[in-house]
């Protein structure tokens, strides 16, 4: 058993781990897999964020690219012109932190210095753009592994030892990322379920998950209305994946994942309330 993380260093607080941190999802995208083009509106997206701090987020991720499988990447241009209105339009609103979608250091830049906190790059801060971007801000990350890029990460994805593949990975990037002067409390890891993962490679991470706390870091799971819950339940449609969604996040739960990034904010409260008590 390691050692497990007390608090997330932020610009501005500290988020105890002492509990279930929701992280409310924020899609600002024509095409995500789940709501896409639901919010692409800034006025409907800052609606929906708001709805989500009542009912009991820690934390918001807004994005504003799709990462489903077969996405396309958007422009630059494109991806601030949804998010960052939305940003500097919370900011002023609510009182807990912003992460922000994007594997762009020029979106991240910007996100940034508009005030969001955290920076959540599904390509595992491969970029040294990107990381002098979380330097120059004192910002958190998440570091999130992925097989391929989305466009193609579905096609065939194999691992020798998915485990093991990604705790190499974790190892390497939280070495890079202190060596550029990012301290270790500002950094959150994520496995990606779903990206570049069989069902099979994800059914794995999950039941294993208490091997990624080698690295003494605190865990984000992200499987909100994911393929694979489908998969497992007669392929039902993704607005239908919720309880499937609760069953994996409550067993994360009780394996030490303390940050869950999903989309039904308020049944998740509910249920991490009954499942804390038990655990206990």
């Amino acid at each position: 058993m390691t050692n497990k993380p007390i608090a997330l260093s932020l610009v501005s607080r500290k988020i105890f781990l002492d509990r279930p941190i929701i992280m409310g999802i924020v899609n600002i995208t024509p095409d995500s897999f789940s709501d896409g083009g639901k919010f692409l509106e800034a006025k409907k997206a800052i609606e929906h964020a708001e709805k989500l701090v009542a009912e009991g987020a820690d934390i918001l991720d807004i994005g504003g690219e799709s990462t489903r499988p077969g996405a396309e990447p958007i422009s630059v241009e494109k991806e601030i012109h949804r998010v960052i209105p939305v940003i500097e339009a919370l900011v002023k609103k609510i009182k807990i932190p912003i992460s922000i979608d994007t594997s762009k250091p020029e979106v991240a830049d910007i996100a940034l210095q508009a005030g969001a906190q955290i920076v959540n790059d599904i390509t595992g801060l491969r970029d040294p753009v990107m990381r002098g971007i979380v330097v120059k801000y004192k910002a958190s990350a998440i570091i999130m592994h992925m097989q391929g890029e989305p466009s193609d990460m579905q096609k065939n994805p194999e691992y020798q030892d998915v485990i093991g593949d990604i705790l190499d990975f974790f190892w390497e990037r939280v070495r890079i990322c202190e060596e550029v002067g990012i301290k270790r409390e500002k950094l959150i890891l994520d496995p990606g379920i779903g990206f570049g993962k069989t069902l099979k490679h994800n059914l794995a991470i999950l039941h294993n998950l208490e091997k990624l706390h080698a690295l003494e870091l605190p865990l984000c799971l992200g499987v909100s209305r994911k393929s694979f819950i489908g998969q497992l339940t007669e392929n039902i449609p993704a607005e239908e994946r919720l309880e499937g969604t609760l069953a994996a996040n409550i067993l994360a739960l009780a394996n030490g994942v303390q940050i869950f990034r999903v989309h039904d904010v308020k049944s998740h409260r509910k249920a991490f309330a009954v499942a804390e008590e038990i655990l206990k």
